[in-house]
């Protein structure tokens, strides 16, 4: 495991009581590699913890921020509903992850809403806090700017996905996005939420997103036990229907 999964392993809870070490994670964040203990006490001296149960909102649509968040442990949504009341899942965020930086920096509201899926902790990194570290440190400002076009690059390649995959590719793609490749060997993986959340994610109706996992299932590519899918052959998934 790496330095920065354990900086976010999920404490007892007679830790979260008593506080957390709000600079050590800080420090763990890619964002502020870099930086020397000053300047991570002064990010720290305008962080706040936020512990959420699940379902909590953190933030509504149309809601001014004020910082951005980074999530120490747990799950977190971020969707807006139509005007029809249907829900559709921009982002499921996870452990040691940020958002709401962009909206933070255009000084607009934000645009979704954000909702704990589990029960989670996470820091909320005041605009101000920011500001006086990008004044004071331009390298700071191009990882900040790095990170930006990162998000951008992946709102880009949903589009693209959305656009020309299939909904079965999009599955399958999703099943695999960790899968660097097995030479075949079967492997195991578990969904990080319930399978409505996943579907909206990938611009799909819960319905059609069990229908392909039933349709390959039928084919012996994968085999689904609740969150835990099975996939006994990593190469024939991957080539089937490319």
């Amino acid at each position: 495991m790496s330095a920065l999964a354990d900086s976010f392993e999920k404490p007892p809870m007679h830790s979260i009581q008593h506080g957390i070490n709000i600079e050590a994670l800080l420090a763990h964040v890619p964002l502020f590699n870099g930086l020397d203990k000053e300047e991570i006490a002064r990010i720290a001296h305008g962080t706040r913890e936020i512990a959420a149960s699940r379902g909590d909102i953190l933030f509504h649509k149309g809601d001014t921020p004020t910082g951005f968040f980074l999530l120490v442990y747990g799950q977190v949504k971020l969707a807006f509903t139509s005007p029809q009341g249907g829900e559709k899942v921009v982002d499921i965020i996870g452990q040691g992850q940020t958002f709401g930086e962009a909206v933070m920096f255009a000084d607009r509201s934000f645009v979704v809403y954000a909702q704990a899926l589990a029960d989670s902790l996470l820091l909320h990194i005041s605009k101000t806090a920011i500001l006086d570290e990008l004044d004071a440190d331009p390298k700071f400002g191009r990882k900040m700017i790095a990170g930006l076009s990162m998000r951008l690059h992946h709102l880009v390649r949903d589009v693209e996905s959305y656009s020309l995959c299939s909904g079965r590719q999009r599955i399958i793609a999703y099943l695999l996005l960790d899968i660097s490749g097995s030479g075949g060997k079967g492997i195991t993986v578990t969904l990080p939420t319930n399978k409505g959340v996943i579907a909206s994610r990938l611009n799909l109706t819960q319905e059609h997103f069990s229908r392909i996992l039933h349709e390959l299932s039928e084919k012996g590519l994968i085999v689904v036990e609740g969150r835990r899918i099975h996939i006994p052959d990593v190469e024939k998934l991957r080539m089937h229907d490319s």
